[in-house]
């Protein structure tokens, strides 16, 4: 018997990095995924390795895909007791040159998303009543400032709050409501975001990685699987009393 035998799993930004990672992980402690995505081919990959999976795609930022990515979880495999909210991106420029479409896709992907994506299955998760799980994969970025990212600050931010909010809206009804903060963590975002650092500076990439992996605490980058292994453990019933929490997963307190 898995600890989330009966339950089922939306999962944003499912098809790589941290989103594919927490898949796998709900996956294997019994729980029926629904992986959401705006590729289709990493979705559908990932879909074939899984017991009970099935892959949507989506854009998170548009109300009327939010509410057709619930409609086709629920034909998959009926109402969602979790909701994994990690669909992000994370464009980088001066805060002088951070345009008005670089802003609104930050905040429109990071946060508005989010919003959506818990709006729209927040129904199915109520119901769930102690059994549901609300949970945002957002960064250290929540919890402080970075330097030429302050867009994705300001929609990390905006994330733990509403995240916090929601947690005591639905304290009553028995779903917790949390968030995971990662630090720079080994995924296909970072390998972007390391590319960009080596365009810019001339270093090669594994030099631009290696100095994202320094701001961590311990010195190295964070593992997909340790923010998996962190959502796991809200997801579990032996998590009911944690609720209103950005858990840091850095090597060391943000």
């Amino acid at each position: 018997m898995g600890v989330l035998d009966h339950r089922h799993a939306l999962v944003t930004g499912g098809g790589t990095g941290i989103g594919a990672a927490i898949a796998k992980v709900l996956a294997g402690a019994g729980a029926a995924v629904s992986l959401v995505g705006r590729r289709k081919a990493p979705l559908e990959a990932l879909a074939t390795q899984l017991p009970k999976a099935s892959a949507t795609v989506a854009d998170i930022t548009r109300e009327a895909d939010c509410t057709a990515m619930v409609e086709a979880a629920h034909a998959a495999h009926g109402p969602i007791d979790i909701v994994i909210a990690n669909a992000g991106v994370a464009p980088s420029a001066p805060a002088g040159k951070t345009s008005l479409a670089l802003w609104e896709e930050t905040i429109g992907v990071n946060l508005t998303g989010s919003f959506l994506t818990v709006r729209s299955a927040l129904a199915d998760v109520v119901r769930a009543k102690t059994n549901g799980r609300i949970v945002f994969v957002a960064s250290t970025a929540g919890l402080k400032g970075y330097a030429y990212v302050s867009a994705y600050c300001a929609a990390k931010h905006g994330v733990v709050g509403y995240a916090r909010a929601l947690s005591l809206e639905l304290a009553a009804t028995g779903v917790t409501v949390n968030a995971v903060c990662p630090g720079f963590t080994d995924t296909p975002l970072l390998a972007g975001a390391a590319d960009t650092i080596s365009a810019k500076t001339g270093r090669s990439a594994d030099e631009a990685r290696a100095t994202l992996a320094k701001d961590n605490p311990h010195g190295r980058l964070i593992t997909p699987e340790e923010v998996a292994s962190t959502v796991l453990w809200l997801c579990s019933p032996e998590a009911g009393s944690i609720n209103g929490q950005a858990i840091a997963i850095a090597g060391g307190p943000a």
